[in-house]
């Protein structure tokens, strides 16, 4: 008797498996989790990925489906895949590519970046790998979606991005653009740099001098013309107050001697002690704040009212600071007299 032989499996069955396109506007990046939810075995994901063949593995669990080159924002979508695992688990770019999302000036461009850093919980597991490189964090903020990708907030990505750069005159450009560009507030990007200990490098310490520093100029030519656009009473510019033959109160940025009204620019420099309670000992950033509490108390003791303004407020809502500082001075009749101090030039 004859055998009959059985039938073949063509070999391009194999070798050639049928495409798998994403239709018009979907992403061509896709894990391995979200292969299988089509239907895709690691098997035939495999197969697409032999040379020649129409896909490629981009990095571990994480496929390309196309084999030209990759894109910026199809590495940025790869990284985050990557990070992420086969969970919910929350990851987002930070340092140099986050910035260049950000679209800042000094920042390299997307396109020039040899790795892109991804922020995940520090319990996570994914570890480094080719050209994405993993940052952990206790607790990972909560990200902003810039361009469909989740990114670090601007305070943490510079402080991701500060803690590889050692030019000063990078290190300069990057932090007076955060903040005089109005990516982010001077507070937080120093708690950040606080937290990453990058503010015992001397190249940041003075970046951050310098822009805290035209922060102050910039809030005092605002309140400047808060007054003068507001039609206020003219104060008296940056003075001191002393009780007569008393001790020396303190200085104040504006003074109207006949409200018993003062305004200070909250510009304090938000740095703190190691330890981010601002128990600072001496002359450190807890006895900076402890001295601007005793300030106000003292002051406020003596009958005169202390509105505090911030350079964030002077900058996005003047006219409603300008109805706070008219509300003090309309008060000053209902309160009982300050007082007498002496006012000194400072």
């Amino acid at each position: 008797m004859t055998d009959t032989p059985l039938p073949q499996r063509p070999l391009s069955a194999v070798t050639t498996p049928p495409p798998l396109l994403p239709s018009p506007g979907q992403r061509r990046v896709l894990s391995t989790a979200e292969l299988r939810a089509r239907g895709v075995s690691a098997a035939e994901a495999g197969a697409r990925c032999r040379d020649g063949g129409p896909w490629q593995r981009f990095l571990p669990g994480v496929y390309l489906l196309h084999s030209a080159t990759p894109t910026s924002e199809e590495r940025l979508h790869a990284a985050v895949l990557y990070a992420s695992g086969a969970g919910a688990a929350r990851a987002m770019v930070t340092g140099a590519a986050a910035l260049a999302l950000y679209g800042f000036a000094a920042a390299a461009p997307l396109t020039a970046l040899e790795r892109i850093d991804v922020l995940v919980e520090r319990t996570r597991r994914p570890r480094s790998s080719g050209w994405v490189r993993i940052v952990r964090a206790a607790e990972p903020p909560a990200p902003r979606e810039v361009t469909g990708v989740p990114v670090a907030p601007v305070a943490r990505a510079l402080a991701d991005a500060l803690a590889r750069i050692t030019d000063p005159h990078t290190v300069r450009l990057l932090v007076t653009e955060a903040v005089r560009d109005g990516h982010c507030e001077p507070g937080a990007l120093v708690r950040e740099l606080n937290r990453a200990r990058l503010l015992t490098r001397p190249q940041v310490v003075d970046a951050v001098d310098t822009v805290l520093a035209e922060g102050r100029a910039l809030a005092e030519s605002r309140l400047y013309e808060m007054v003068r656009a507001e039609s206020l009473p003219e104060p008296l510019w940056n003075v001191d107050l002393r009780l007569p033959g008393g001790p020396h109160l303190g200085g104040v940025d504006a003074y109207w001697p006949e409200f018993a009204v003062a305004v200070e620019l909250d510009t304090r420099s938000p740095r703190r002690d190691e330890d981010g309670h601002g128990n600072g000992a001496g002359g450190g950033p807890g006895a900076e704040w402890t001295e601007h509490s005793r300030k106000r108390e003292t002051l406020e003791r003596l009958g005169i009212t202390v509105v505090h303004l911030t350079p964030r407020k002077l900058r996005d809502a003047l006219e409603q600071q300008a109805i706070v500082v008219r509300t003090a001075l309309m008060a000053a009749g209902d309160r009982a007299p300050a007082a007498y101090v002496v006012v000194l030039p400072r």
